[in-house]
């Protein structure tokens, strides 16, 4: 969570990231859900540092610091520059700026993002990508730039949490952080999407809560569809999300990770959830089909592209720039 500290660049938080901000790439992305990836695709951008320890985190490259460097993967940018990144993107015919993973780095997203496009009409909807370790005075800093909220719900089992997130009290935190978004998004059912180079408009959700399910730990994924149905379903322009594509982070790929759940989501499994999703009469939103083979979607930032041509175009690079 963003803390009390001053901006400093040389003091670095648990992830070894600064109040500086760190960007590990952009790019058109496609492997959203459907209104987020629309015709054009999502511009995304990747922040450098997470303020949660997942064990297997796919974007393990950029999300903390290793034992020989200071920081993850990533490249410093001034307002300037992260400006020019997001009207690159819009070039590309990105729908919407989407800030992954930017938890850590709230107070200067909020002010860059003030400033990313300062032409009439050139502004594209911001979406706020995180995995809900959030203050809600931290979201307060995001009212009036963020349009819809993409929070993870990991789990509400803080053994698990503990675990594999290593972060006991992430389930009061995310619950309490969704619910704050939920607040800042009532007096608008839908955010308007402004007019893409694509020219798609429509409408985009106010709250997306994902969901990724882990084989072998059921029980926690019905934990949180049951308090999604309880305190979400039915509300206006707030979906579900849920995702099979957990991928075991292979060994030698990320030697500094502990283990994470062995396997993949099996048929029964998948099954199950689909089960309890009738079961807890939760409609609204997207469900993943299951991933036969998802290690060849595991992101490599090393390259230009760090994913699979099919679901991304990369813009910008953190070691080469503009592309």
């Amino acid at each position: 969570m963003v803390s009390a500290r001053g901006p400093a660049d040389d003091v670095g938080g648990i992830c070894g990231e600064t109040a500086a901000l760190h960007l590990a790439c952009a790019s058109i992305h496609r492997g959203e859900e459907p209104p987020i990836t629309g015709i054009g695709g999502s511009g995304a951008i990747f922040v450098s540092g997470c303020n949660l320890g997942c064990v297997f985190c796919q974007n393990h490259q950029i999300s903390r610091r290793f034992p020989d460097r200071r920081m993850a993967y990533g490249a410093g940018v001034t307002a300037r520059e992260f400006a020019r990144i997001c009207r690159a993107l819009k070039e590309r015919g990105a729908e919407n700026i989407n800030i992954v993973t930017g938890s850590h780095a709230v107070p200067v997203l909020a002010e860059y993002l003030k400033t990313a496009f300062t032409g009439p009409g050139d502004a594209l909807p911001v979406l706020w990508n995180s995995s809900a370790y959030e203050l809600p005075q931290t979201l307060e800093l995001l009212s009036g730039i963020v349009d819809a909220f993409l929070p993870d719900l990991k789990t509400l089992d803080s053994g698990l949490s503990s675990r594999f997130f290593r972060a006991p009290d992430y389930p009061q935190t995310a619950k309490t952080a969704i619910l704050k978004m939920l607040d800042m998004m009532k007096n608008r059912a839908t955010a308007s999407v402004a007019a893409s180079p694509a020219g798609t408009g429509g409408g985009l959700p106010a709250v997306i809560v994902r969901h990724l399910v882990l084989p072998g730990f059921l029980e926690s994924t019905r934990n949180v569809l049951y308090w999604f149905a309880e305190n979400c379903a039915g509300i206006r322009g707030v979906e579900l999300s849920l995702m099979f594509q957990y991928t075991p982070v292979p060994a030698g790929a990320a030697a500094h990770l502990p283990p994470g759940p062995p396997g993949t989501v099996s048929g029964d499994e998948y099954d199950t959830v689909l089960g309890w999703l009738s079961e807890y009469g939760i409609e609204d939103g997207y469900c993943q089909e299951p991933v036969p083979d998802s290690a060849g979607w595991l992101p490599d930032f090393e390259k230009a592209n760090p994913f699979p041509s099919e679901l991304s175009l990369p813009v910008w690079h953190w070691r080469e720039g503009f592309l």
